[in-house]
C-alpha cells in the first residue's frame, strides 16, 4: 500500500478511535450528572479521570453513583482497549506485511 494511502487509513482509525472515546466520555459525563447530581464540570472531570485509569475525584454518595461508577470502570477499560486495538490495526497489518508474514492466498 503506498504510503499516502496509509497515511489516510491511520487517520481514519484515529477519528473513530476518537469518536469511540468521546462516546465514551459523553456516558461518563450523563452517567455522573444523573446519578451523583454532579455539576457537568464535576462529571466531566470524573468520567476523564475513570477513563484515563485515574480514579474518581469526588466520593460518590448514592447507591446509584456508586453502581454507575463501578460498571462505568470497567466499561472504561473495555473502552480503553478497543481504542489502542483500533490505532495499532493498521501498524500491525502494515508491519506483518513488511516482515513477509502475509496469508498466501488459496
Amino acid at each position: 500500500m503506498p504510503r499516502a494511502q496509509f497515511l489516510r487509513r491511520m487517520a481514519w482509525h484515529a477519528l473513530v478511535a476518537a469518536s469511540l472515546l468521546l462516546a465514551a466520555l459523553a456516558i461518563g459525563v450523563l452517567g455522573y450528572h444523573l446519578t451523583e447530581r454532579l455539576s457537568w464540570v464535576d462529571s466531566i472531570l470524573n468520567a476523564s479521570m475513570i477513563l484515563g485509569g485515574m480514579g474518581p475525584v469526588n466520593p460518590m454518595e448514592t447507591v446509584a453513583g456508586k453502581l454507575f461508577a463501578s460498571a462505568y470502570a470497567l466499561f472504561s477499560g473495555v473502552a480503553f482497549l478497543a481504542t489502542v486495538g483500533i490505532l495499532i490495526a493498521p501498524l500491525a497489518h502494515r508491519l506483518l506485511h513488511k516482515l513477509h508474514l502475509d496469508v498466501p492466498d488459496e
